[in-house]
């Protein structure tokens, strides 16, 4: 097949995305497909592939700063859809993660373009991004997630919002960026008399999104479930060696241990599958995703988002769950694009 793989891209995620980008473009020509790499942000004059990969040279580092990232033109993305770079493509497999990647922006140009990209459509990926409203259709359908608010830029002083999370959440809390992912502008705060660390994290927060969360922090167990196809894959536990599953945990070798399949009772295991393909089908998502939860101590679980666009770097997730379904990567990639063109 002729195949495009589109990554790096706008979002803060980027250096995240070409990491995945360059593992999908080795194992599609593993697996004989003819494979383009583009990177959107370039326009329609496109590098060669090498100046394009330079950013996961980055992966372990700090994420951009959204100062950085103001510097990437939206124009040039269009530009590079609009072009005929995606003439005679038979698909498109997306290696991208983050806003105008995973959250419909994309989906929609390459649709209007009428070229077939891989994984879920225009509006379970702008739903499954926000976490607002993939939180909502949660709660609307029996899954269990953490208490949360949100705020907007400007919406009311601290020491105001400092009450709503004490009457509503709680502390510890987790502020987090609505449309975001890989904990970009993640922090967690506890009570500050100062109110310091509140606001720091609240204006962390808000470089990254006019709307943020603040959710519940749930002290536990860090688990997740991949969904391939209309079947979800063995339960992964995610366990950083020290401190919580941050960025610098995700994407530095040896920072974190995952074990699959989880070492958690089969009962449990079931229900988070069956409870991660009903979140999968709510929210409309197509081919696969995965879906992220805490556990604690007491065994109740709590879903954090669904993921429609997850990583596919050698640390990635749904790629070790799909190796202990008896499933490689360069299947893994395969049936992806099979499911994808169906």
């Amino acid at each position: 097949m002729n195949i495009i793989v589109l990554t790096g891209g706008t979002s803060a995620e980027r250096n995240v995305a070409l990491a995945s980008g360059k593992a999908i473009v080795k194992t599609l020509r593993e697996s004989g497909h003819t494979v383009r790499v583009i990177d959107p942000i370039f326009g329609k004059t496109q590098p060669d592939e090498e100046k394009i990969f330079e950013g996961t040279l980055k992966i372990g580092e700090e994420f951009p700063s959204a100062k950085e990232l103001k510097a990437y033109s939206n124009k040039k993305v269009l530009e590079c859809i609009q072009s005929d770079l995606f003439d005679n493509t038979d698909i498109v497999f997306l290696g991208l993660h983050g806003k105008f990647g995973e959250d419909g922006r994309i989906q929609s140009l390459l649709e209007m373009r009428g070229v077939k990209y891989t994984g879920s459509g225009v509006t379970s990926s702008a739903m499954a991004m926000d976490k607002d409203v993939s939180k909502i259709i949660c709660e609307y359908n029996n899954i269990p997630t953490a208490r949360w608010l949100m705020l907007n830029k400007g919406s009311g002083d601290i020491l105001k919002i400092d009450e709503c999370i004490k009457l509503q959440i709680g502390y510890p809390a987790v502020i987090k960026p609505n449309d975001e992912g890989s904990t970009v502008g993640l922090s967690i705060v506890q009570p500050d008399v100062e109110d310091i660390q509140l606001a720091d994290a609240i204006n962390g927060a808000f470089e990254y999104s006019d709307r943020i969360m603040v959710e519940q922090f749930i002290e536990g167990r860090e688990l997740t479930v991949g969904i391939l196809g209309n079947r979800a894959l063995p339960v992964v536990e995610i366990k950083p060696k020290d401190g919580f599953y941050d960025y610098e945990h995700k994407y530095t070798s040896g920072m974190t241990e995952y074990i699959c399949p989880a070492d958690i009772p089969e009962k449990l295991a079931i229900e988070l599958q069956e409870k991660s393909l009903l979140a999968h089908n709510a929210l409309g998502c197509k081919v696969y995703s995965r879906v992220d939860y805490r556990l604690n101590s007491k065994g109740e679980y709590y879903c954090l988002e669904v993921n429609t666009l997850p990583g596919m770097t050698e640390l990635s997730l749904v790629p070790k769950a799909a190796k202990a379904a008896g499933i490689s990567f360069g299947d893994l990639l395969n049936e992806i694009i099979e499911l994808s063109l169906k």
